[in-house]
């Protein structure tokens, strides 16, 4: 019988760094690590999990950058992982928007809160979902968590609250608070 991983499955933009004011991150120069992130992915890999993003970037389809633009910057931040030994594994994006432009205006099932993205890394890396976890700052990431099946989802405290009926859901100010509080270090 063949053993299925399991994954961290992290939003972006609040949870691997600082999701600024400015509006649309694509450039390096606007791209801030989160504390202690780094450390916190050692740990999951030290753990077996396969880290993967999964991140809505509707900027592309809103036409305040391009795709190009996006990877441009998802290499960099995939070489800083890297070189700190904290490999993540993959990144999935959506750059949907029902308000886009041209091609990318259009509802996605990839664009959280639907699954795709998850399901699609599911299947891509054989995921045991029950074995894995979803961690966001928006309402909308624990919603595609719970849709693609995870184990369990992680809210991290900053620009949104939940609300009242996501009470199950273990908040943290951070992903490093997080890996510390729920698997030690």
């Amino acid at each position: 019988m063949v053993q299925l991983s399991k994954a961290a499955f992290l939003d972006r933009d609040g949870v691997i760094n600082r999701d600024k004011d400015k509006g649309y991150i694509f450039r390096r120069q606007d791209f801030e690590f989160l504390d202690g992130v780094f450390e916190a992915c050692r740990r999951l890999n030290e753990l077996g999990f396969k880290i993967i993003v999964v991140t809505n970037q509707s900027g592309i389809g809103r036409g305040y950058y391009t795709d190009e633009q996006f990877h441009v910057l998802n290499r960099w931040m995939l070489q800083r992982f890297r070189e700190e030994g904290a490999p993540l594994t993959d990144v999935y994006y959506c750059p949907y928007h029902p308000e886009g432009k041209g091609e990318y205006r259009k509802d996605s099932p990839y664009r959280k809160p639907g699954p795709q993205m998850l399901l699609d890394a599911a299947e891509d890396y054989g995921l045991d979902m029950a074995a894995s976890f979803m961690v966001g700052d928006k309402q909308i990431d624990v919603q595609a968590g719970r849709a693609a099946g995870a184990g369990r989802c992680y809210f991290i405290r900053g620009k949104e609250e939940l609300p009242p009926e996501y009470a199950d859901v273990k908040q943290f100010e951070s992903l490093a608070a997080l890996v510390r509080g729920e698997f030690g270090r």
